[in-house]
């Protein structure tokens, strides 16, 4: 439905429905247009007295007066709108509440939220940014599904920008929020070795497609050292892929072995139901005869697992909610000065699926 409000005149919308004006509140009320406007932008205080104020708003409430964003952005020069682009997040729900935060964090400061999801097709990025930008956005976030570097759109300097789990490629500059993969790695890795285990095997990714393999390799070797354990390579298994299908076998070949470990940490939830499966066909127990401990807190994995799975949650709403929260600051000038890359906690999540090594 399109609408078209007018300061000065009742107006028609798409459905033919009629859209009040402040003329039309004034008429109802009996005082004069520009009164009605001081009272609804906050601006009445000794100009209009508060019985006629207190009249004026409960004739717009009930007369479901709307106010127009679009003459509001002529005088203020803003649009109140944010121009989100996502490779996915939108359609996919394992990335989705970081959307969440960042919609009510941006609804609680009066600015909307338009997103468009680009479906993971980077020939799209140019022209959903030109889109964006030709309905006047006061700030563009690119969200992406995945930890890693984002090739950003060109845009306006006044504009400011922001990435959402990720960090500008190359020599851009943007603002961005990540998780700390490092961070929740150790955790993980710490629950472990706290609980007694020492043969602690790492089911990584392989290549450079996720910055996070790295990162969470480097938390699970810090954590290993910090408790008198010297890593050792052959409990560090390299996937391609994260899907459960892809993961079984390597992970049954992992457990099938006189000396397996005692405990898993997985890269992935997914990852982590893949060795459950492998260790129920070979007859080990979760967590009396083997310890697992997943990553990304996946819902309809981590917690329908039997026993629940002890993991790692990526901290998708909060971040959302700091992108939000960080735009609208850049929006206002309460922010200035270089951008930074916020890394946001990811906190351990402990379920049933860890306990002391056999005979410990």
């Amino acid at each position: 439905m399109t609408t078209v409000v007018s300061a000065s005149s009742q107006t028609i919308d798409g459905e033919g429905a009629s859209v009040i004006t402040l003329k039309d509140l004034a008429a109802a009320v009996g005082v004069s247009p520009s009164a009605v406007s001081l009272v609804l932008n906050d601006r009445h205080q000794g100009r209009v007295n508060a019985k006629t104020a207190e009249r004026i708003r409960h004739a717009a409430d009930d007369m479901g007066y709307i106010p127009n964003q679009l003459a509001r952005g002529l005088k203020t020069k803003r649009t109140h709108t944010i121009g989100v682009l996502t490779d996915r997040v939108a359609s996919v729900p394992f990335a989705g509440r970081m959307l969440e935060g960042l919609q009510s964090v941006a609804w609680e400061s009066g600015y909307l939220a338009m997103i468009i999801d680009t479906t993971n097709r980077t020939e799209l990025l140019e022209q959903s940014s030109r889109s964006l930008l030709q309905r006047d956005i006061d700030a563009l976030i690119i969200a992406a599904e995945y930890h890693r570097a984002v090739q950003l759109p060109v845009v306006p300097p006044t504009i400011p920008v922001l990435v959402l789990d990720g960090f500008p490629h190359g020599d851009a500059i943007a603002d961005g929020v990540v998780p700390d993969e490092q961070g929740g790695a150790y955790e993980a890795t710490r629950h472990l070795a706290q609980a007694g285990h020492r043969r602690i095997a790492f089911c990584n990714i392989g290549g450079d497609v996720y910055v996070a393999s790295a990162l969470r390799h480097a938390g699970y070797t810090a954590a290993l050292r910090d408790h008198g354990v010297e890593p050792d390579p052959r409990l560090h298994t390299f996937l391609d892929d994260t899907a459960t299908a892809e993961a079984y076998g390597p992970m049954r070949a992992l457990l099938d072995t006189p000396d397996r470990p005692t405990a898993v940490f997985c890269f992935s939830d997914q990852i982590a139901f893949a060795i459950y499966q492998a260790a129920s066909d070979l007859g080990l127990r979760v967590p009396e005869d083997l310890s697992v401990v997943g990553f990304d807190d996946q819902r309809f994995i981590a917690d329908a697992l039997r026993p629940g799975l002890t993991t790692v949650r990526l901290p998708h709403h909060d971040m959302g909610a700091w992108a939000a929260k960080r735009i609208i600051d850049r929006i206002h000038g309460e922010v200035t000065g270089p951008p930074q890359i916020q890394r946001t906690r990811c906190p351990l999540v402990v379920r049933a699926s860890v306990a002391p090594p056999p005979g410990g």
